[in-house]
C-alpha cells in the first residue's frame, strides 16, 4: 500500500500520542481515520453542490420570477450611450 510521510511540530506529536492513547488506538490508525472522515466529507460535499446545480438548473425559470431583483441584468440595460 503506498505510504505518506507527513511532519508533525513536537506539540502536534505529543497532541496525537494523547489523543491515540485516549482512544486505545495508535498515532497511524487515527491520523488515517481523520484523513478518511476528510475525503468522505469533502466527497459529500461535492455531491451536494453538484445535486445542487442540477435543482437549482431545471428550477432557473421558477428561481427568476421569484427573484427577479436577483437576476442579471442585460447588458443594454442600465448602459449609458
Amino acid at each position: 500500500m503506498p505510504a505518506l510521510n507527513v511532519e508533525f511540530s513536537d506539540r502536534e506529536l505529543e497532541d496525537l500520542r494523547q489523543i491515540a492513547k485516549e482512544r486505545g488506538t495508535s498515532m497511524k490508525a487515527l491520523v488515517r481515520e481523520a484523513a478518511a472522515a476528510d475525503i468522505a466529507r469533502h466527497r459529500a460535499l461535492q455531491e451536494g453542490a453538484e445535486a445542487f446545480r442540477r435543482f437549482f438548473a431545471s428550477h432557473a425559470d421558477e428561481f427568476a420570477a421569484a427573484f427577479p431583483d436577483d437576476e442579471p441584468k442585460a447588458k443594454s440595460e442600465g448602459q449609458v450611450a
